[in-house]
């Protein structure tokens, strides 16, 4: 939990950290650090090292950082922060360092050593506070007249009158169904035994019958829309008031938030400034959201990148790592770096960082040039592969070789959809590629009724004291950080892992284990593994829940299916190269 002590107020002096420990001989980086996808440079390095050293020490508030955490604890209650080091250097040649964190930390957006917020939304007698004013009052308009016992005794009623007018509207609807069936069987039977006079006296008849009916249905639902409208109109006189103040209080905080996103205006190094409002209106972000999403420009680089500009600090280097028990919804490891996210910070830094030399984004670089595709079966219907690792299953948004390109090229007879199921780009293993349009159909059933056994190996970050287990967490994707996902009890789709250990090596403090997933979730071994509710360890080679490392030591090494055409059950290995 954190817990403020003292307020202290930032200022110039005090935003600014000079090194205390030696620096001479670490050589600078050429270039910025590319934010969405990096390895810290030794100078952030140095940096973070210190800023964690004020963090452990400094008796402004507590943070209570602990490796075994409550796995019951559904609260968010004592969560950790990110925190950002961005390194930088004076007009003068001096060497240092500003610190920031993402959001407020103990409901504060002022703390000494820190960088202060882009903009203070709740600087004294500020337009914030004075709109935030009058929307709460409207709030407590709304809930005092809410709580009017009226409105819930005539509710309870409507809803009670609609329950027993629906039952009855069926009741009778299914009366006409039945009558219509005999009538129908009326005119069957007199098709064969009536002459034709009396075959129209039977149509008449019936056609009477079925006209009463249906009056009758009529006049029974406007009955009960007459009855509904009983209640229906003293609480419609009872709601208006609510209807219109929840409109006023849609459109005063529609106004001020726009007002927000103007006041919220970012600098790059060449001194162009440019608001939130303006950043994400052209960009794929406004477009999912409608508006920037909450939180934007509250995170520690946009601050970091904005206080160096304003105060003539040449950027140096950045670094940005979590500090303390991670969310309930998200993978966060004590103490480990992590990207900037990019649903927040893509459009805010993409200008920020403008007129800058900035490391290339190595995701834009081609992780399969060089590799080649080993089959190890294959028939006239499909293909057994094992693919590597850093290799697209299928085309990404700026490179296209893939697997399902590669086998295009290879196999140019293939027809139909090639592609059953898909590994990550980090994941090696087995995949079953179908060569035509039926084979494609039959797998692809097979994955979907779950017939298809699957077997992943991988080596955990850390000691796991039980050999067995299983691991049930719905996942979503993180609207604000793709392809992150989230832990989503509420919004999530099911997805269950059962684990085994292999074995345990003490000296390198890791574990080897067997993954069977019975569903196939984006990302859903990597985040059972990684998440504090599941393995709370990470898969070794995980940059995005975990570690970067040579690899990511996921490999799927068990495939068992059913041939699409033969119905031949098949069994493939390949063992991983970890």
């Amino acid at each position: 939990m954190i817990e403020i002590t003292d307020e202290i107020m930032p200022s110039i002096e005090n935003c600014f950290t000079p090194f205390s420990e030696p620096i001479d001989g670490i050589e600078l980086p050429e270039r910025f650090t590319y934010p969405f996808y990096y390895q810290p440079h030794p100078i952030s390095l140095l940096a973070t090292k210190e800023l964690q050293q004020y963090l452990q020490s400094q008796t402004q508030w507590q943070c209570n950082v602990s490796d075994e955490l409550d796995k019951n604890d559904n609260s968010d209650v004592g969560s950790g922060k990110m925190f950002g080091v961005l390194v930088v250097q004076k007009g003068n040649g001096e060497l240092g360092y500003l610190s920031a964190f993402s959001g407020k930390l103990a409901n504060k957006d002022h703390l000494s050593n820190f960088v202060p917020p882009v903009f203070d939304t709740y600087v004294e007698n500020g337009f914030f506070q004075t709109e935030q004013v009058i929307i709460n009052q409207i709030n407590k308009q709304i809930e005092t007249l809410e709580n009017n016992p009226e409105i819930a005794t005539l509710t309870s009623l409507l809803f009670s009158q609609e329950s027993v007018a629906d039952e009855k509207i069926e009741k009778f609807r299914l009366k006409v169904i039945t009558s219509r069936k005999i009538r129908k069987a009326k005119r069957d039977a007199g098709d064969k035994t009536l002459n034709f006079e009396q075959m129209n006296d039977l149509k008449d008849k019936l056609s009477k019958e079925s006209i009463v009916e249906k009056n009758e249905l009529r006049d029974l639902k406007l009955y009960w829309q007459e009855q509904h409208l009983t209640i229906q109109q003293p609480l419609a006189l009872l709601t208006e008031n609510i209807d219109q103040l929840k409109q006023q209080r849609k459109n005063q905080s529609s106004a001020l938030q726009k007002r927000l996103f103007a006041q919220y205006r970012f600098l790059n190094i060449e001194g162009v400034e440019r608001s939130l409002g303006e950043l994400f209106i052209h960009t794929a972000y406004h477009t999912a959201y409608g508006k920037p999403p909450a939180g934007s420009g509250e995170c520690a680089a946009p601050k970091l990148l904005q206080y160096a500009f304003k105060w003539q600090l040449k950027p140096i280097a950045l670094a940005e790592f979590w500090w303390g028990p991670a969310p309930k919804s998200e993978v966060r490891q004590h103490q480990n770096f992590y990207a900037a996210c990019i649903g927040k910070c893509q459009p805010i830094l993409t200008h920020m960082l403008t007129g800058m030399d900035v490391d290339e984004n190595p995701l834009l670089k081609n992780p399969a040039e060089g590799k080649n595709l080993d089959v190890i079966y294959q028939d006239e219907d499909m293909l057994i592969i094992n693919k590597p690792a850093e290799f697209l299953s299928v085309p990404g948004k700026n490179i296209s070789d893939c697997v399902h390109n590669r086998i295009k090229q290879l196999y140019p007879q293939a027809t139909g959809a090639i592609i059953v199921h898909r590994l990550d780009m980090s994941t090696s293993g087995l995949m079953v590629i179908a060569l035509n349009k039926p084979a494609h159909k039959n797998l692809q059933k097979q994955f979907i009724n779950r017939n298809v056994k699957k077997r992943y190996v991988a080596l955990i970050d850390g000691l796991i004291k039980e050999d067995t287990g299983t691991i049930t967490l719905p996942l979503r994707g993180d609207f604000d950080d793709r392809p992150r996902q989230l832990v989503c009890q509420q919004d999530g789709k099911p997805a269950q892992t059962t684990w085994q250990v292999i074995e345990r090596d003490e000296e390198h403090q890791t574990t080897k284990v067997y993954l069977y997933p019975k569903t196939g979730r984006t990302h859903q071994l990597r985040v059972h593994c990684a998440h504090s509710l599941g393995l709370n360890m990470p898969i070794i080679g995980d940059d995005l829940y975990g570690a970067k490392a040579n690899r990511l030591h996921l490999h799927a090494q068990m495939l068992e299916l059913s041939h699409p055409i033969t119905k031949e059950l098949m069994h493939f290995e390949a063992e991983a190269e970890f």
